[in-house]
Protein backbone atom coordinates (compact mmCIF):
# COMPACT_ATOMS: atom_id res chain seq x y z
CA UNK A 1 0.00 0.00 0.00
CA UNK A 2 3.19 2.55 0.25
CA UNK A 3 6.17 2.51 -1.40
CA UNK A 4 8.46 4.49 1.00
CA UNK A 5 6.20 5.41 3.74
CA UNK A 6 5.81 9.15 2.68
CA UNK A 7 1.83 8.40 2.70
CA UNK A 8 2.36 7.39 6.20
CA UNK A 9 4.05 10.54 7.23
CA UNK A 10 1.76 12.50 5.64
CA UNK A 11 -0.91 10.90 7.47
CA UNK A 12 1.10 11.03 10.94
CA UNK A 13 1.81 14.84 10.57
CA UNK A 14 -2.07 14.94 10.00
CA UNK A 15 -2.97 13.35 13.29
CA UNK A 16 0.07 15.43 15.29
CA UNK A 17 -1.20 18.67 13.69
CA UNK A 18 -4.74 17.97 15.32
CA UNK A 19 -3.09 16.78 18.61
CA UNK A 20 -1.36 20.13 19.06
CA UNK A 21 1.00 17.92 21.14
CA UNK A 22 3.90 19.18 19.93
CA UNK A 23 6.85 17.33 18.53
CA UNK A 24 5.86 13.97 18.34
CA UNK A 25 10.40 12.90 19.58
CA UNK A 26 8.99 14.44 22.68
CA UNK A 27 5.73 12.32 23.38
CA UNK A 28 5.58 9.94 26.19
CA UNK A 29 4.09 6.46 27.55
CA UNK A 30 1.20 8.54 28.38
CA UNK A 31 0.56 10.31 25.05
CA UNK A 32 0.82 7.11 22.94
CA UNK A 33 -1.66 5.97 25.84
CA UNK A 34 -4.19 8.89 25.49
CA UNK A 35 -4.12 8.78 21.27
CA UNK A 36 -4.83 4.59 21.67
CA UNK A 37 -8.10 6.15 23.77
CA UNK A 38 -8.67 9.01 21.14
CA UNK A 39 -8.36 6.75 18.70
CA UNK A 40 -10.60 4.35 19.87
CA UNK A 41 -13.27 6.50 20.88
CA UNK A 42 -13.48 7.85 17.34
CA UNK A 43 -13.00 4.63 15.23
CA UNK A 44 -13.78 2.29 18.05
CA UNK A 45 -10.57 0.11 16.56
CA UNK A 46 -8.38 0.21 19.53
CA UNK A 47 -4.21 0.38 18.16
CA UNK A 48 -2.16 -0.75 20.93
CA UNK A 49 0.53 1.33 22.62
CA UNK A 50 3.55 -0.35 21.22
CA UNK A 51 1.72 -0.41 17.87
CA UNK A 52 1.23 3.29 18.21
CA UNK A 53 5.10 3.61 18.87
CA UNK A 54 6.50 1.33 16.43
CA UNK A 55 4.33 3.72 13.64
CA UNK A 56 6.33 6.65 15.24
CA UNK A 57 9.21 5.10 15.22
CA UNK A 58 9.72 5.09 19.10
CA UNK A 59 9.95 1.41 18.90
CA UNK A 60 12.15 0.16 15.88
CA UNK A 61 10.02 -2.64 13.77
CA UNK A 62 10.75 -3.97 10.06
CA UNK A 63 7.37 -4.79 8.99
CA UNK A 64 4.41 -2.40 7.20
CA UNK A 65 1.29 -1.58 9.31
CA UNK A 66 -1.56 -4.05 8.42
CA UNK A 67 -4.50 -2.66 6.36
CA UNK A 68 -6.44 -2.80 9.63
CA UNK A 69 -4.22 0.03 11.46
CA UNK A 70 -3.93 2.21 8.26
CA UNK A 71 -7.90 2.37 8.30
CA UNK A 72 -7.76 3.34 11.55
CA UNK A 73 -5.44 5.75 11.68
CA UNK A 74 -6.86 7.35 8.32
CA UNK A 75 -10.53 8.02 9.71
CA UNK A 76 -8.97 9.30 12.89
CA UNK A 77 -7.21 12.16 10.50
CA UNK A 78 -10.74 13.02 8.97
CA UNK A 79 -11.38 10.52 6.52
CA UNK A 80 -13.61 7.42 5.14
CA UNK A 81 -9.78 4.97 5.58
CA UNK A 82 -7.19 4.57 3.77
CA UNK A 83 -8.14 4.39 0.16
CA UNK A 84 -9.88 7.90 0.84
CA UNK A 85 -6.77 9.45 2.41
CA UNK A 86 -5.01 7.96 -0.29
CA UNK A 87 -7.38 9.36 -3.35
CA UNK A 88 -7.87 12.56 -1.70
CA UNK A 89 -3.79 13.75 -0.75
CA UNK A 90 -2.26 12.14 -4.01
CA UNK A 91 -2.57 14.49 -6.77
CA UNK A 92 -4.21 13.14 -10.18
CA UNK A 93 -1.41 11.74 -12.51
CA UNK A 94 -0.53 13.64 -15.59
CA UNK A 95 -1.49 12.28 -19.02
CA UNK A 96 1.41 10.82 -20.99
CA UNK A 97 2.19 12.72 -24.16
CA UNK A 98 0.89 10.13 -26.24
CA UNK A 99 -2.17 10.83 -24.83
CA UNK A 100 -2.77 14.42 -24.63
CA UNK A 101 -6.35 15.82 -24.81
CA UNK A 102 -6.96 17.57 -27.87
CA UNK A 103 -7.00 21.55 -27.78
CA UNK A 104 -10.51 23.12 -26.42
CA UNK A 105 -12.72 24.05 -29.44
CA UNK A 106 -13.34 28.04 -29.91
CA UNK A 107 -16.34 29.28 -28.30
CA UNK A 108 -18.71 30.74 -30.41
CA UNK A 109 -19.80 34.28 -29.70
CA UNK A 110 -23.03 32.67 -28.62
CA UNK A 111 -21.61 30.34 -26.03
CA UNK A 112 -19.18 33.49 -24.43
CA UNK A 113 -22.64 35.49 -23.58
CA UNK A 114 -24.13 31.81 -22.36
CA UNK A 115 -21.03 30.99 -19.76
CA UNK A 116 -20.74 34.39 -18.12
CA UNK A 117 -24.95 34.63 -17.75
CA UNK A 118 -24.80 30.49 -16.41
CA UNK A 119 -22.05 31.59 -13.49
CA UNK A 120 -23.61 34.77 -12.33
CA UNK A 121 -26.89 32.96 -12.15
CA UNK A 122 -25.58 30.03 -10.14
CA UNK A 123 -23.28 32.55 -8.11
CA UNK A 124 -26.80 34.39 -7.39
CA UNK A 125 -28.40 31.38 -6.14
CA UNK A 126 -25.83 30.58 -3.75
CA UNK A 127 -25.70 33.36 -2.04
CA UNK A 128 -29.26 33.65 -1.83
CA UNK A 129 -28.68 30.18 -0.34
CA UNK A 130 -26.19 31.24 2.06
CA UNK A 131 -28.00 34.01 3.18
CA UNK A 132 -30.76 31.51 4.10
CA UNK A 133 -29.00 29.27 5.89
CA UNK A 134 -27.87 32.07 7.56
CA UNK A 135 -31.39 32.96 8.55
CA UNK A 136 -32.57 29.45 9.58
CA UNK A 137 -29.28 28.34 10.97
CA UNK A 138 -27.32 30.40 12.78
CA UNK A 139 -23.79 30.15 13.19
CA UNK A 140 -23.05 27.71 15.95
CA UNK A 141 -20.35 30.04 17.61
CA UNK A 142 -23.23 32.07 19.04
CA UNK A 143 -25.57 29.22 20.44
CA UNK A 144 -23.39 26.90 22.93
CA UNK A 145 -24.11 23.42 23.04
CA UNK A 146 -25.27 22.08 26.31
CA UNK A 147 -24.72 19.01 29.04
CA UNK A 148 -25.28 18.46 32.48
CA UNK A 149 -27.56 16.24 34.50
CA UNK A 150 -28.63 15.47 37.64
CA UNK A 151 -29.08 11.69 39.62
CA UNK A 152 -32.74 11.11 41.06
CA UNK A 153 -31.50 9.32 43.69
CA UNK A 154 -28.98 8.57 46.56
CA UNK A 155 -29.36 5.21 46.48
CA UNK A 156 -28.59 2.03 44.27
CA UNK A 157 -29.46 1.66 41.59
CA UNK A 158 -29.64 5.90 40.51
CA UNK A 159 -30.84 6.74 37.61
CA UNK A 160 -29.27 10.04 35.99
CA UNK A 161 -31.07 12.73 34.18
CA UNK A 162 -28.73 14.20 31.40
CA UNK A 163 -29.74 17.93 29.69
CA UNK A 164 -28.29 17.95 26.79
CA UNK A 165 -28.91 20.44 23.49
CA UNK A 166 -26.74 19.95 20.02
CA UNK A 167 -29.22 21.59 17.89
CA UNK A 168 -26.33 24.41 17.21
CA UNK A 169 -24.35 21.96 15.66
CA UNK A 170 -26.60 20.37 12.96
CA UNK A 171 -26.03 17.19 14.19
CA UNK A 172 -26.77 13.77 12.14
CA UNK A 173 -26.26 11.45 14.91
CA UNK A 174 -26.00 12.11 18.63
CA UNK A 175 -24.84 9.73 21.67
CA UNK A 176 -24.17 9.82 25.31
CA UNK A 177 -21.49 7.94 27.14
CA UNK A 178 -22.05 6.64 30.45
CA UNK A 179 -18.58 6.41 31.15
CA UNK A 180 -14.89 5.75 29.70
CA UNK A 181 -15.93 2.85 28.13
CA UNK A 182 -17.12 3.47 24.73
CA UNK A 183 -19.71 -0.02 24.76
CA UNK A 184 -22.04 2.13 27.20
CA UNK A 185 -22.91 4.42 24.50
CA UNK A 186 -26.52 4.94 23.92
CA UNK A 187 -27.93 6.46 20.48
CA UNK A 188 -29.85 9.58 21.20
CA UNK A 189 -32.03 11.88 19.55
CA UNK A 190 -30.30 14.82 17.62
CA UNK A 191 -32.77 17.33 18.19
CA UNK A 192 -33.94 16.30 21.36
CA UNK A 193 -32.89 17.53 24.97
CA UNK A 194 -33.19 15.10 27.84
CA UNK A 195 -32.17 11.12 28.51
CA UNK A 196 -32.31 8.99 31.22
CA UNK A 197 -29.56 6.51 32.09
CA UNK A 198 -29.33 3.81 34.96
CA UNK A 199 -26.04 3.54 36.97
CA UNK A 200 -26.29 -0.03 38.85
CA UNK A 201 -22.36 0.76 40.40
CA UNK A 202 -21.08 3.39 42.29
CA UNK A 203 -18.36 5.06 41.13
CA UNK A 204 -16.87 8.68 39.52
CA UNK A 205 -17.94 8.59 35.61
CA UNK A 206 -17.01 10.68 33.27
CA UNK A 207 -20.03 11.06 30.84
CA UNK A 208 -19.53 12.32 27.46
CA UNK A 209 -21.58 13.67 24.30
CA UNK A 210 -20.63 12.54 21.06
CA UNK A 211 -21.68 14.50 18.23
CA UNK A 212 -21.28 12.82 15.16
CA UNK A 213 -18.46 10.86 16.10
CA UNK A 214 -16.61 13.63 17.82
CA UNK A 215 -16.08 13.83 21.62
CA UNK A 216 -17.97 17.36 22.57
CA UNK A 217 -18.68 17.84 26.04
CA UNK A 218 -17.72 15.65 29.68
CA UNK A 219 -20.28 15.77 32.44
CA UNK A 220 -19.00 14.22 35.54
CA UNK A 221 -21.55 11.30 37.61
CA UNK A 222 -20.73 10.79 40.91
CA UNK A 223 -22.52 8.02 42.59
CA UNK A 224 -21.76 7.41 46.51
CA UNK A 225 -22.65 4.82 48.67
CA UNK A 226 -23.34 5.07 51.91
CA UNK A 227 -20.54 2.88 53.68
CA UNK A 228 -19.55 -0.32 52.30
CA UNK A 229 -21.62 -2.15 49.76
CA UNK A 230 -20.81 -6.03 48.28
CA UNK A 231 -22.09 -6.08 44.84
CA UNK A 232 -21.77 -9.09 42.79
CA UNK A 233 -20.73 -8.20 39.35
CA UNK A 234 -22.91 -9.06 36.59
CA UNK A 235 -24.09 -9.17 33.31
CA UNK A 236 -26.66 -7.20 32.40
CA UNK A 237 -27.41 -6.75 35.94
CA UNK A 238 -25.56 -7.01 39.02
CA UNK A 239 -26.39 -8.74 42.09
CA UNK A 240 -26.59 -6.59 45.86
CA UNK A 241 -25.24 -8.13 48.99
CA UNK A 242 -27.45 -7.00 52.34
CA UNK A 243 -25.03 -6.22 54.98
CA UNK A 244 -25.99 -9.57 56.74
CA UNK A 245 -24.89 -11.57 54.14
CA UNK A 246 -21.45 -9.74 54.03
CA UNK A 247 -20.25 -8.41 58.00
CA UNK A 248 -19.38 -11.14 60.16
CA UNK A 249 -19.53 -10.54 63.98
CA UNK A 250 -15.70 -9.59 64.09
CA UNK A 251 -16.75 -6.66 61.60
CA UNK A 252 -14.84 -7.97 59.05
CA UNK A 253 -16.62 -7.89 55.55
CA UNK A 254 -16.81 -11.01 53.91
CA UNK A 255 -18.55 -13.13 51.57
CA UNK A 256 -18.81 -17.41 51.69
CA UNK A 257 -19.24 -20.22 49.29
CA UNK A 258 -22.91 -20.70 50.32
CA UNK A 259 -23.83 -17.24 49.49
CA UNK A 260 -22.38 -16.85 46.33
CA UNK A 261 -23.75 -20.10 45.22
CA UNK A 262 -26.81 -19.62 46.13
CA UNK A 263 -26.93 -15.93 43.99
CA UNK A 264 -24.86 -17.21 41.05
CA UNK A 265 -26.24 -21.05 41.01
CA UNK A 266 -22.94 -22.14 40.53
CA UNK A 267 -20.49 -24.03 42.97
CA UNK A 268 -17.59 -23.13 40.51
CA UNK A 269 -16.61 -19.16 40.81
CA UNK A 270 -14.12 -18.84 38.55
CA UNK A 271 -14.75 -15.03 36.61
CA UNK A 272 -17.62 -14.78 39.44
CA UNK A 273 -16.53 -11.42 41.22
CA UNK A 274 -17.60 -9.47 43.80
CA UNK A 275 -16.81 -6.42 44.43
CA UNK A 276 -16.75 -4.28 48.42
CA UNK A 277 -17.27 -0.55 47.46
CA UNK A 278 -16.73 2.58 49.72
CA UNK A 279 -17.46 5.25 47.28
CA UNK A 280 -17.49 8.76 48.77
CA UNK A 281 -15.72 12.34 49.12
CA UNK A 282 -12.82 11.30 50.91
CA UNK A 283 -11.87 14.97 52.61
CA UNK A 284 -8.43 16.19 52.12
CA UNK A 285 -6.89 12.85 50.52
CA UNK A 286 -5.87 13.95 46.57
CA UNK A 287 -4.16 11.41 44.73
CA UNK A 288 -0.53 12.40 45.08
CA UNK A 289 -0.58 12.10 48.85
CA UNK A 290 -2.51 9.03 50.04
CA UNK A 291 -1.78 5.94 52.10
CA UNK A 292 -4.15 2.89 51.78
CA UNK A 293 -3.49 0.04 53.80
CA UNK A 294 -6.03 -2.99 54.07
CA UNK A 295 -5.33 -7.07 55.07
CA UNK A 296 -7.09 -9.20 52.74
CA UNK A 297 -7.63 -12.96 51.55
CA UNK A 298 -9.32 -14.99 49.15
CA UNK A 299 -10.93 -17.67 50.73
CA UNK A 300 -11.71 -19.80 47.32
CA UNK A 301 -10.37 -23.40 46.82
CA UNK A 302 -8.54 -24.14 44.03
CA UNK A 303 -11.61 -26.22 43.06
CA UNK A 304 -13.76 -23.77 43.41
CA UNK A 305 -11.68 -20.79 41.60
CA UNK A 306 -8.43 -21.68 39.94
CA UNK A 307 -6.14 -18.23 40.32
CA UNK A 308 -8.30 -16.94 43.05
CA UNK A 309 -7.72 -13.55 42.08
CA UNK A 310 -8.04 -10.08 44.16
CA UNK A 311 -7.87 -6.85 43.21
CA UNK A 312 -7.40 -3.86 45.25
CA UNK A 313 -8.48 -0.23 43.55
CA UNK A 314 -7.97 3.21 44.65
CA UNK A 315 -10.30 5.59 42.59
CA UNK A 316 -9.80 9.27 41.94
CA UNK A 317 -11.38 11.72 40.21
CA UNK A 318 -9.32 11.46 37.06
CA UNK A 319 -8.12 8.11 37.01
CA UNK A 320 -7.78 4.83 39.46
CA UNK A 321 -4.61 2.60 40.80
CA UNK A 322 -5.40 -1.29 40.45
CA UNK A 323 -2.85 -3.06 42.73
CA UNK A 324 -3.70 -6.90 41.93
CA UNK A 325 -3.38 -10.13 43.60
CA UNK A 326 -2.96 -14.20 42.39
CA UNK A 327 -2.10 -17.44 43.15
CA UNK A 328 1.08 -18.32 42.49
CA UNK A 329 1.17 -20.31 39.27
CA UNK A 330 -1.85 -17.28 37.74
CA UNK A 331 0.77 -13.98 37.37
CA UNK A 332 0.80 -14.36 33.56
CA UNK A 333 -2.80 -13.35 33.26
CA UNK A 334 -3.10 -10.31 35.75
CA UNK A 335 -2.38 -6.80 35.05
CA UNK A 336 -1.37 -3.62 37.17
CA UNK A 337 -2.69 -0.16 36.36
CA UNK A 338 -0.98 2.93 38.05
CA UNK A 339 -3.38 5.55 36.85
CA UNK A 340 -2.55 6.59 33.34
CA UNK A 341 -0.48 3.49 32.28
CA UNK A 342 -0.91 -0.35 32.61
CA UNK A 343 1.67 -3.02 33.31
CA UNK A 344 1.05 -6.57 32.17
CA UNK A 345 1.94 -10.10 33.39
CA UNK A 346 2.57 -11.14 29.83
CA UNK A 347 5.68 -8.63 29.26
CA UNK A 348 6.64 -8.18 32.91
CA UNK A 349 7.51 -10.37 35.53
CA UNK A 350 4.89 -10.15 38.26
CA UNK A 351 5.55 -12.57 40.12
CA UNK A 352 5.98 -10.51 43.40
CA UNK A 353 2.45 -10.38 43.52
CA UNK A 354 1.60 -13.81 43.57
CA UNK A 355 0.26 -15.01 46.80
CA UNK A 356 -0.56 -17.83 49.44
CA UNK A 357 -4.08 -17.35 50.23
CA UNK A 358 -3.82 -19.30 52.98
CA UNK A 359 -2.50 -16.43 55.33
CA UNK A 360 -3.89 -12.91 55.41
CA UNK A 361 -2.15 -10.55 52.87
CA UNK A 362 -1.18 -7.40 54.23
CA UNK A 363 -1.24 -4.47 51.52
CA UNK A 364 -0.12 -0.81 51.40
CA UNK A 365 -0.71 1.65 48.19
CA UNK A 366 0.59 4.72 48.60
CA UNK A 367 2.06 7.51 46.73
CA UNK A 368 3.64 10.87 47.72
CA UNK A 369 5.95 13.40 45.48
CA UNK A 370 4.96 11.59 42.25
CA UNK A 371 6.20 8.25 43.60
CA UNK A 372 3.59 4.90 43.99
CA UNK A 373 4.72 2.25 45.86
CA UNK A 374 3.40 -0.76 46.57
CA UNK A 375 4.03 -3.41 49.50
CA UNK A 376 3.01 -6.40 49.84
CA UNK A 377 3.54 -8.02 53.67
CA UNK A 378 6.41 -5.49 54.44
CA UNK A 379 8.38 -5.84 51.52
CA UNK A 380 8.53 -3.74 48.39
CA UNK A 381 7.22 -5.00 45.08
CA UNK A 382 6.71 -2.34 42.84
CA UNK A 383 7.59 1.47 42.52
CA UNK A 384 7.23 4.00 39.96
CA UNK A 385 8.70 7.38 40.33
CA UNK A 386 7.22 10.40 38.48
CA UNK A 387 3.69 9.12 38.71
CA UNK A 388 0.32 11.23 37.48
CA UNK A 389 -1.87 12.03 40.47
CA UNK A 390 -5.35 10.22 39.55
CA UNK A 391 -6.86 13.25 41.18
CA UNK A 392 -9.41 13.65 44.15
CA UNK A 393 -9.58 10.01 46.14
CA UNK A 394 -13.54 9.34 45.85
CA UNK A 395 -13.25 5.63 46.83
CA UNK A 396 -11.98 2.38 47.15
CA UNK A 397 -12.75 -1.10 46.05
CA UNK A 398 -11.67 -4.60 46.59
CA UNK A 399 -12.95 -7.05 44.51
CA UNK A 400 -12.43 -11.08 45.01
CA UNK A 401 -12.75 -13.56 42.52
CA UNK A 402 -14.89 -16.11 44.08
CA UNK A 403 -14.95 -15.66 47.92
CA UNK A 404 -12.97 -13.62 50.23
CA UNK A 405 -12.47 -11.63 53.14
CA UNK A 406 -11.63 -8.25 54.32
CA UNK A 407 -9.88 -7.93 57.68
CA UNK A 408 -9.24 -4.00 57.58
CA UNK A 409 -9.01 -1.15 55.17
CA UNK A 410 -7.97 2.70 55.88
CA UNK A 411 -7.14 5.43 53.57
CA UNK A 412 -5.24 8.59 54.87
CA UNK A 413 -3.31 11.41 53.67
CA UNK A 414 0.33 10.83 54.00
CA UNK A 415 3.44 9.00 51.95
CA UNK A 416 4.75 5.32 52.82
CA UNK A 417 4.32 4.62 57.43
CA UNK A 418 7.36 4.75 59.31
CA UNK A 419 6.93 1.02 60.30
CA UNK A 420 7.67 -0.40 56.55
CA UNK A 421 10.08 2.47 56.10
CA UNK A 422 12.22 0.31 58.66
CA UNK A 423 11.85 -2.71 57.47
CA UNK A 424 15.07 -4.57 55.91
Amino acid sequence: MMNNGADLEQCKRLIETSLGWGDAATWTNEDFDTLSDRIFEKTSVRLSISTLKRIWGKVRYDSSPTTATLNALARYAGFEGWRDFMATTQPPAKPSPAHEAPPAPQKSPTRRFITPLIIITITFAVLISFISARIIHPPAANLPLRFDHRATSDELPNSVVFDYDATPMHPKTVMIQQAWDPKRREKVDPYGKQHTSIYYYPGYFRSKLIVDGELKMQSDVFIPTKGWKAIIIGDPLPIYLSAAETTLDSGRLSINAATLQAKTGSPVFNSKWTGFFDVHQFAGISGDHFLLRTTVRNTSTVEQCLCRNVSITVMGKLSAIIFPLTDRGCISDIGLYTGFTGVSGKDHDLSAFGCDFSQWQQIVCAQKDQTLDMWLNGRLIYTKPGNRSIGDIVGIRIGFEGTGEIKEATLQGGGVPQDLLKQP
